[in-house]
């Protein structure tokens, strides 16, 4: 059935963040086959590398796995899943000594200035917002980049994983979309070679999807240009269930300056302090967050955003204000060495002038669904990081929950793979597998339509489906992203892929499942919230919204 004897790997994982890289380095550890890595950029091109805060994990003796499980499923308002909430939370210790032991270096006590002998070794342990207990292990705050440098390197040390940067997957193959009756069962993925301008056809027996959030439907993120929700959108075409898309985390606090684009001012600068403020009519800052939450400026990011949301809209102003300035400079170099730089660099001074502050798109807390070990419910397919809904996150994420639950699901989907192989090998001689054609596709000299498209999409979603939603909002949204899809499938099938294509039309499946999503929760909930519907219905409680491709039409 290998379409490709040259692209036949026993496992092939779709995406080198946190999650695909400690998914393919779990795999060499549990299996003896090959494994293949392919990423859209170069391998640490990525989201992960751009986290700041930490791994939420329980490390300290007088922290808990049910005190970090409780803070887990106040943030996500009723909707976690409390089982897997304790299953990730209690793995995540094994995980990060797993880190440790590859290379990642956490930041101590002693390096902070601790003094005392008994805990220089000890990790300084941050705070950040819904947390009642320090809790986050960081490497200053450029945590993302060190766990990504030590798994870039094991991954390059190991001779059985095959990294292909700049191959962006198109499809994954599905014997359903290629005709097969019966069970569907996922047999590897399209995957555009950018470089060459060819597809070429990946074949493994199982496929691992981690290609990171979809930040870009958004105008306004924190996410890289790659954040396209490419596994979100290719899970849906080959007829995944996704849940809970609905629930789109903002992130409150992103520099805002014409200077720095897209920078993220971490809420470990709220868990060590950090006040939120507004200018008054009178021109003076003031706190307003005990207006909205009892744990102030360390609420969850859900009532954080909404609540500057709504003072930017009652004030007038651009922008609202994180004060760090009850700190020395000396603490805040050493705190936070890079974003003290970055505001720099937009000439604010962390230590003597307010942040400048407003919200953008940051986290998926829907994705594909899956157990907690990743798997999809469809045969040979698996999901992990922000690409899957584990059940983790609910309705919000809580800080630092996302690197500890790629890093743990990550390992978990590596075991069942390893456990499940015999399945996976079961009928596999069986399937024929063809090799893409673009048939007549001709090359486009119309490049402006895709970035039109890409620019209506971000825009009337930011717009439509933020943060502040609206029945009329939702069917605005709806009526375009419609009109949208059939301009972006025409095209696509008409023209040779490229990789602006592709990811165009990643990001309207994406749209139009947040959209959909948005239309079918009639109530305000975490991350989700609908005027026309303002409050939470407790019969919603755990129950989650779930969207699967209706027909079997490729």
């Amino acid at each position: 059935m290998i379409a490709s004897e040259e692209f036949y790997f026993d496992h092939l994982v779709i995406g080198s963040g946190l999650a695909g890289l400690s998914t393919a380095l779990m795999l060499a550890e549990k299996t003896e086959g090959s494994i293949a890595i392919v990423t859209k950029g170069a391998i640490d091109d990525c989201n992960s590398k751009m986290a700041q805060g930490g791994i939420a994990c329980v490390t300290d003796e007088n922290d808990t796995f049910e005190e970090h499980l409780e803070d887990t499923l106040a943030a996500g308002a009723h909707l976690c899943r409390r089982d897997a909430v304790l299953d990730i939370v209690s793995k995540g210790p094994e995980r990060i000594k797993w880190l440790i032991e590859l290379g990642t270096h956490f930041t101590t006590r002693a390096e902070m200035g601790d003094t005392d002998p008994a805990g220089q070794e000890e990790f300084d342990l941050g705070r950040e917002g819904g947390h009642k207990k320090r809790r986050i292990l960081h490497a200053g705050d450029i945590t993302g980049a060190e766990v990504e440098r030590s798994l870039v390197e094991a991954c390059r040390a190991n001779p059985r994983i095959k990294v292909f940067e700049n191959y962006a997957a198109v499809d994954l193959i599905s014997t359903v979309r290629l005709g097969y009756v019966g069970e569907n069962r996922i047999l590897g993925a399209y995957v555009f070679d950018a470089v060459n301008n060819k597809v070429e056809t990946f074949t493994s027996l199982s496929t691992t999807l981690a290609t990171g959030g979809c930040g870009k439907v958004y105008l306004y993120t924190s996410n890289p240009d790659g954040a396209c929700g490419a596994g979100v959108a290719m899970g849906y075409r080959a007829f995944a269930e996704i849940a809970n898309m609905e629930f789109y985390q903002f992130h409150p606090t992103i520099l805002f300056s014409p200077k720095v684009k897209s920078f993220l001012i971490s809420e470990a600068l709220r868990g060590e302090g950090g006040v939120l403020k507004i200018r008054n009519e009178r021109g003076e800052l003031v706190e307003f967050m005990q207006n909205y939450h009892e744990m102030k400026s360390l609420a969850p990011r859900d009532v954080v955003a909404r609540a500057i949301d709504n003072e930017l809209k009652r004030t007038g102003n651009t922008c609202a204000y994180l004060d760090m300035r009850h700190h020395s400079a000396d603490f805040l170099k050493k705190r936070f060495p890079n974003i003290y730089a970055k505001c720099l660099e937009a000439g604010v001074d962390m230590a003597v002038d307010p942040i400048p502050v407003v919200p953008a798109a940051h986290f998926s807390c829907g994705g594909i669904r899956t157990d907690v070990n990743g798997y999809t419910g469809i045969k040979g397919l698996y999901a992990v990081g922000e690409t899957a809904c584990t059940g983790l996150h609910g309705a919000n994420r809580l800080a630092s929950n996302s690197l500890l639950e790629a890093v743990v699901v990550s390992c978990s989907a590596a075991t069942h793979i390893a456990e499940n192989l015999e399945t996976l090998r079961q009928g596999w001689d069986s399937f024929s597998v063809p090799l893409w054609t673009c048939g007549d596709a001709s090359i486009s000299d119309e490049q402006v339509v895709i970035s039109h498209n890409w620019e209506e999409i971000r825009r009337f979603m930011w717009d439509y489906v933020g943060i502040y939603r609206t029945n009329r909002r939702l069917e605005r949204a709806k009526t375009r992203i419609k009109v949208l899809q059939r301009e972006i499938e025409k095209y696509y099938w008409d023209f040779h892929l490229t990789k602006d294509l592709i990811e165009l039309r990643n990001i309207a499946t994406v749209a139009e499942l947040i959209i959909d999503s948005a239309m079918q929760r009639k109530e305000s909930r975490g991350l989700h919230y609908n005027a026309d519907y303002p409050q939470r219905r407790a019969e919603l409680d755990t129950v989650d919204t779930i969207l699967r491709k209706p027909d079997t039409k490729a």
